[in-house]
């Protein structure tokens, strides 16, 4: 009786076919990748190190974000303390236009190349887009830096407003897989979300949509989420980690262990090898700093620095020694325009 041939590796395929030519991870390889025993995370990482550097290069691209209008979002995201819905302490409030000019500064301070400004709403009224359009005409007459905003769900002539403003991108995250949006969001579904970056994505901006991992999500689920990001083909893809916030249903939530996001942080980079990867919300409580090194020798390749939009970040200072330790330059504007 003949014996079956030993199965390949997963790392071996990784590196010839990720690697090598370029060809992201599918579905169930994926999967496979985050189902690896503990003790092969080191060589996971070093994979997607390398495939990272290959594809992407050395550089990280920094990014600040500000909160133009937080607070008394309609939507019940279960995750999300600015859904005017739940019994979270934050409450309604609105920038003005200089204090976003001044964190415009302070994020280009820092040497990132991107601002984000961002608003707890389903989609924008006449007021916000009046209120994003005065801002970029005042940060861009004090700060030279990418604009990028993340406003919700869009019409066609409101994506057709942006790009007329010079937004350069947009971030509108599916937050987690399509089989499991309906257990994270009821009052919008996973398809409305999806035909707003359809519409970015052929109105010229570039597309920024990633997710939140550990949502109550399975593993399973996680390599479907990676599948369904590879086949939008984004610009870029944060990833954020719940950190639970009281008065949300998913404030009892277990925050992720740290092995488990390290695996989906490989995965996410063998699944999309050529793609932004950034660091964004909970890798401080679900991480810590050994794992942050790890992590951005283990895919990342971007990050946001400073305070996220309702929990603290790192300190900016922090992040950026980081860099330098590692000695990964930081993305320069004039390459990102």
């Amino acid at each position: 009786m003949t014996q079956a041939p030993a199965r390949t590796d997963i790392l071996e395929i990784a590196r010839d076919q990720v690697l090598g030519r370029g060809i992201g991870f599918d579905r169930d390889q994926t999967l496979e990748v985050l189902q690896l025993p503990d003790d092969r995370i080191d060589d996971l990482l070093a994979v997607a190190h390398d495939v990272r550097m290959a594809w992407c290069g050395p550089e990280v691209e920094v990014e600040g974000i500000i909160s133009l209008k937080t607070g008394g979002c309609p939507e019940d995201c279960h995750f999300c303390s600015q859904s005017g819905l739940f019994a979270s302490p934050v409450r309604a409030a609105r920038l003005d236009i200089p204090s976003l000019v001044e964190a415009a500064k302070q994020t280009a301070k820092t040497g990132a190349t991107e601002f984000c400004i961002v608003a707890a709403v389903r989609g924008p009224d006449e007021r916000l887009l009046a209120q994003v359009a005065a801002g970029i005409e005042a940060i861009r007459n004090e700060v030279d830096i990418q604009i990028a905003c993340s406003l919700g769900m869009l019409t066609q002539d409101q994506v057709d407003r942006l790009v007329a403003m010079g937004v350069h991108r947009y971030n509108h995250n599916l937050e987690t897989a399509r089989s499991h949006f309906p257990k994270v969001v009821t009052t919008h579904t996973w398809e409305e979300r999806f035909e707003t970056l359809r519409m970015v994505r052929e109105a010229g901006m570039e597309v920024c949509c990633g997710g939140i991992l550990g949502m109550g999500e399975t593993v399973e689920q996680r390599a479907e989420f990676a599948a369904d990001l590879a086949a939008l083909e984004p610009d870029e893809v944060p990833l954020n980690f719940l950190n639970p916030r009281p008065g949300t249903p998913f404030g009892d939530l277990e925050v992720l262990p740290a092995t488990e996001a390290l695996k989906a942080v490989a995965a996410f980079r063998l699944a999309l090898p050529r793609t932004i990867l950034r660091f964004a919300g909970g890798r401080e409580i679900t991480l810590g700093d050994l794992g942050a090194q790890k992590g951005i020798l283990g895919g990342i390749n971007a990050v946001i620095v400073g305070n996220y939009l309702t929990t603290l970040g790192r300190p900016a200072e922090t992040d950026l020694d980081l860099l330098g330790e590692l000695k990964m330059p930081i993305k320069a504007l004039g390459e990102t325009i």
